[in-house]
């Protein structure tokens, strides 16, 4: 009996995404691009492999693309992926001689090959071996093409954004409920998680969450703090469903906060509605991220800014956490678009708020729809 087929997108979908790229490997060029990024192998392919061992699509200019991949990853390949192409290698074989192999059978060992000089898979010693077993071919820089044709969401992946979102949602409440005096971190961790698997998520790396003392401690590791009276737990959503991740922070109050806490945490999000007001197909960076950033360093809150107030969301996969391809900095000089997808985030004193947020055409639309307060159990 033969796997069902489960594409995350229908097939129209996957060519249309294969035409634009192809395009921009005529513009550069190249006769075939190796992909081996697996967030861009996902996105193509369907395919999300996993990162003990090299695996990678091979990319004509035309007709059908190859896939080589572990043999033990078979089974998700043919269940996830619309490709036909298969070249499965056993654990111990070489999977760079295996390409290069191929590469040559397939009438490419002397051709013009793009490779993603800024994947984080292509290590150097990998590519120093494809440029030794492919003396005769000519290497072509195809860093940015990928990640820059992922910028703008289409309907389905804002679908997708838009359900990861509810699971933020949900989870966080039920974090909120269980941060009670006396209750272990770990127990308010085990609600937040139980909740957002109940809700879709299909990761198991759901949440960052520190309290007390370490809730600026923005991506510190959980503990083991039995919480009290007066202290901040601080709740970051980072589900994943389809491969596709939104993000939330919001900050729960351990009792009643101080009339400090209940100022700044209004200042912030104040500070950061506006932020969100001006985000607007055509706006620019750095004027978007002024409004939070001098903001906050006007009201006191913080003594410096140094870190991004926004960055892009969507398809996100291992050995990446985040996707920093547009961030809100400063000095940003690129401009907004209809269809981005951004993580943005403050905090100060402790306590940090975040949403997920659709640019549209007409405005930001927030897709994490949770109360914007400080919560208090």
């Amino acid at each position: 009996m033969s796997t069902p087929k489960v594409f995350a997108f229908p097939l129209e979908e996957y060519a249309g995404r294969v035409a634009v790229l192809r395009e921009r490997m005529r513009d550069v060029g190249a006769d075939v691009l190796i992909i081996d990024e697996f967030e861009h192998l996902a996105y193509f392919t369907g395919h999300i492999p996993t990162a003990a061992m090299y695996q990678c699509c091979l990319m004509p200019a035309a007709g059908e693309p190859v896939m080589i991949v572990r043999s033990l990853d078979g089974p998700m390949l043919e269940e996830m992926s619309w490709t036909k192409d298969h070249i499965l290698f056993d654990d111990g074989d070489d999977p760079i001689a295996i390409v290069i192999a191929e590469l040559k059978r397939r009438g490419f060992g002397k051709s013009r090959i793009a490779v993603e000089t800024d994947s984080h898979i292509l290590l150097p010693k990998r590519l120093k071996a494809f440029k030794a077993g492919l003396d005769e071919a000519r290497f072509i820089d195809f860093g940015g093409h990928m990640w820059e044709q992922r910028l703008r969401k289409s309907p389905r992946e804002i679908d997708y954004l838009r359900r990861c979102a509810g699971i933020c949602d949900v989870a966080t409440l039920a974090g909120a409920e269980a941060s009670r005096a006396g209750v272990p971190e770990r127990e308010v961790a085990a609600a937040i998680t139980s909740a957002a698997l109940k809700a879709g998520a299909d990761n198991t790396r759901l949440l960052l969450m520190q309290s007390g003392p370490r809730s600026s401690t923005l991506h510190g590791g959980l503990g083991n703090r039995i919480l009290a009276n007066g202290d901040i737990v601080h709740i970051e959503m980072v589900p994943h469903l389809r491969g596709y991740t939104a993000r939330s922070m919001r900050p729960v109050s351990v009792g009643a906060p101080s009339a400090r806490q209940r100022e700044a945490a209004q200042a912030l999000i104040s500070l950061q509605d506006a932020q969100f007001q001006a985000m607007r197909p055509g706006a620019h960076a750095g004027e978007v991220d002024a409004i939070l950033r001098e903001g906050v360093l006007k009201a006191g809150l913080r003594d410096s800014y140094t870190n991004i107030t926004g960055y892009t969301l969507g398809l996100v996969t291992i050995p990446r956490t985040s996707d920093f391809t547009r961030v809100f900095l400063a000095n940003s000089a690129w401009r907004l678009e209809e269809g981005m997808v951004f993580h943005m985030y403050t905090w100060a004193e402790g306590m940090a708020f975040s949403e997920t947020m659709l640019v549209t055409a007409t405005g930001a639309e927030r897709l994490t729809q949770i109360d914007r307060k400080l919560f208090i159990s």
